[in-house]
């Protein structure tokens, strides 16, 4: 029997998270694929006295969809044996935004300007002035202050002013945090694209009315995307030095231009399948059968 294992968090109960992993399964049940779905609350990896990592509860498994961001975990599954999709070293330079960028520098991929956060470990500590005055040199007001963390527009902030910057500074000074040229010409609009096994599957545009911001979990909509061949390659290209499987690609316009805003190792698929008529949950189901068992099983089988 074919066996897979669907990794979720254990405190994500949002619709679109629930709806991509009921999805997923229902697909993978279509190929002859029985999927367990387990919270990563009972889902453990121990690592021994000596080193190695217990797993045992893991060796029916053909693979894994992981649906989290744990790391840790994440790399004590595959240390198991487990194929993960995507691999803990994909989620994690997904995972966090600042990593992301520095992956991608001098890859030839064209980002909005940046610069990485100060850490402080000091929750007391004064914010020095030439942080501020650093941060306006580069990128002017407003400008994007955006967590390392976080998804769903999230902590995701426009800044038009030092109060702002400082009242922003002040409450995250101690949580990864970077700083990014606001495009104006893509303000309340973006390019969603998914890209499954090195292709393209389908992509929307997204617009806001009353936000920067253009997430569909914010009221954002959206409409299908033709994606052009050049803006395809720049999509295959970043999930490849990636190392990612399945990704949701975010891009802003500008111009003739197109920028990278950011990559999702674990895109929420239900807006793309309503808003393009794309099965996306059969793409990536069929795309890991062919990867795992060299075809795609007979559905119904």
């Amino acid at each position: 029997m074919k066996r897979a294992l669907i990794l979720i968090n254990a405190y994500m109960r949002i619709d679109s998270y629930l709806y991509q992993t009921r999805r997923l399964r229902e697909e993978l049940a279509l190929l002859g694929v029985e999927a367990d779905v387990v919270p990563n609350a009972v889902c453990s990896a121990v690592l021994s006295r000596d080193g190695a990592v217990c797993g045992a509860s893991f060796a029916d498994y053909d693979f894994c969809i992981y649906l989290d961001k744990d790391k840790y975990l994440s790399y004590l599954l595959e240390k198991a044996g487990l194929r993960l999709f995507n691999s803990a070293k994909a989620v994690e330079l997904c995972d966090d935004k600042m990593t992301t960028a520095v992956a991608l520098a001098g890859e030839g991929v064209p980002m909005p300007r940046t610069v990485a956060g100060l850490l402080c470990f000091d929750a007391a500590a004064e914010i020095p002035l030439s942080l501020y005055e650093r941060v306006e040199q580069e990128l002017g007001y407003p400008f994007v202050f955006k967590t390392s963390y976080g998804s769903l527009g999230k902590g995701v902030s426009l800044v038009h002013d030092r109060e702002e910057f400082a009242a922003l500074e002040t409450k995250y000074k101690c949580t990864p945090h970077l700083y990014q040229e606001f495009v104006a010409a893509s303000s309340g609009k973006d390019v969603r694209v998914l890209v499954i096994g090195g292709a393209v599957a389908c992509a929307m545009e997204r617009r806001s009315a009353g936000d920067f911001r253009s997430n569909l979990e914010l009221g954002g909509t959206a409409k299908p995307y033709d994606v052009p061949p050049r803006l395809a390659t720049l999509c295959v290209k970043i999930a490849d030095a990636l190392g990612l499987d399945y990704c949701g690609i975010d891009l802003l316009e500008d111009g003739e231009k197109y920028l990278l805003c950011e990559v999702n190792s674990n895109a929420f698929f239900g807006g793309m399948e309503r808003t393009t008529g794309v099965n996306v949950a059969r793409a990536y189901a069929e795309y890991i059968c062919r990867t795992v068992y060299g075809d795609i099983p007979r559905r119904g089988a």
